[in-house]
């Protein structure tokens, strides 16, 4: 069965005591707006509005070394981990509704849930 994926945007995963003071560099340094802050079952993020191609961006608080990493939405979570298995990445670990992932190169990503395909570019429809 077919199922879609496509870039989502970008996670700037911040080991910060203060999220607002993260959110405040990020927006500065990113010309983007401050929409809102929040937790989410104990994880903190801030995000960030008016990114080009409709893409999400958020600041978020973490406790490991801080880096960028993007997410990759699917309307198939499974499938699409399966997908990226075939080309060489590594199922990390299910956190609450996603997938982490690592791809060859040691990049860590995340395949998250669709939230509005019909926004931005078509999805790619992967067989």
């Amino acid at each position: 069965m077919a199922h879609r994926s496509r870039l989502a945007g970008f996670i700037i995963d911040c080991e910060t005591g203060e999220i607002d003071a993260a959110a405040d560099f990020w927006s500065g340094a990113l010309g983007l707006a401050r929409v809102e802050t929040y937790d989410d079952d104990g994880a903190q993020y801030a995000q960030l509005a008016n990114a080009a191609g409709v893409l999400h961006v958020e600041v978020q608080k973490v406790d490991h070394p801080s880096r960028v990493h993007l997410d990759i939405e699917s309307d198939d979570l499974d499938a699409e981990a399966a997908r990226l298995e075939k080309l060489g990445a590594t199922r990390i670990k299910f956190v609450k509704r996603w997938w982490v992932m690592q791809a060859p190169t040691g990049h860590r990503f995340c395949i998250v849930r669709m939230k509005h395909p019909e926004l931005g570019p078509p999805p790619n429809v992967w067989e």
